[in-house]
């Protein structure tokens, strides 16, 4: 009876996507957060890309502040000094997703590891986190064009990768994401409803507002970027 058990749970195994090897580790500089469907239920995987875009600071023009900002910021993560999490927000076109694919193209070599996450598998950023924390590569997790609608699941597991949650945050792993929206969030007319006025004068955010912005804030390091 234990054997067939055996034979059949080795059988299951098959169909499970496997973990990656130190070969794999090795050999790949950026990888893909994938979900496959089993009979266990959905999987999350990381995927090596094989095709890595080849985008160096030097091809990228016009932006030369930004490109700056994210190099030296990418720099201290990599020497392990302070570095912040980064969000680019801007037009289409602009730059923002080649700055982060030019980073890995420089630090590579020093060991700097690219994992893109989709929105749609955000909520699994906590699995993606302990996975790597242990590694010896320094991570950059990429999110690109990054927004949300109202009550978008994925919105909170960001607050959570952003703040620690109740797990400390990790030492090499920043999170760098890009948008077209400042906020994240669509703004609508009815949100100014919500500003009040101080007793010093000034104009403040109502809560609504304020849970809008939050998220943003939470990325140290803001970038922007303007068509030509």
């Amino acid at each position: 009876m234990n054997e067939k058990l055996d034979r059949l749970l080795s059988h299951l195994e098959t169909f499970l996507p496997k973990p990656l090897t130190e070969e794999q580790w090795a050999s790949s500089t950026a990888f893909r957060w994938r979900r496959r469907d089993s009979i266990f239920g959905s999987i999350g995987f990381l995927q090596p890309v094989k095709h890595v875009a080849d985008i160096s600071f030097e091809d990228l023009q016009n932006i030369d502040r930004q490109r700056d900002a994210i190099r030296d910021n990418t720099k201290n993560f990599i020497q392990k000094k302070p570095a912040n999490n980064i969000l680019l927000t801007g037009a289409r076109g602009t730059g923002k997703s080649s700055l982060i694919k030019a980073s890995l193209h420089e630090f590579a070599s020093q060991g700097l590891r690219l994992v893109e996450v989709e929105k749609e598998h955000l909520a699994d950023l906590a699995d993606i986190t302990e996975l790597l924390a242990d590694r010896p590569e320094r991570f950059i997790i990429f999110c690109d064009d990054l927004s949300f609608e109202d009550g978008e699941s994925g919105y909170k597991a960001m607050k959570s990768a952003l703040d620690g949650s109740v797990s400390a945050q990790v030492d090499n792993i920043l999170i760098y994401a890009t948008s077209n929206r400042r906020h994240l969030l669509p703004e609508y007319m009815k949100d100014n409803e919500g500003y009040v006025h101080g007793d010093d004068g000034q104009i403040h955010p109502g809560e609504e507002v304020e849970e809008k912005i939050s998220l943003s804030e939470r990325f140290c390091l803001w970038l922007s970027f303007y068509p030509p």
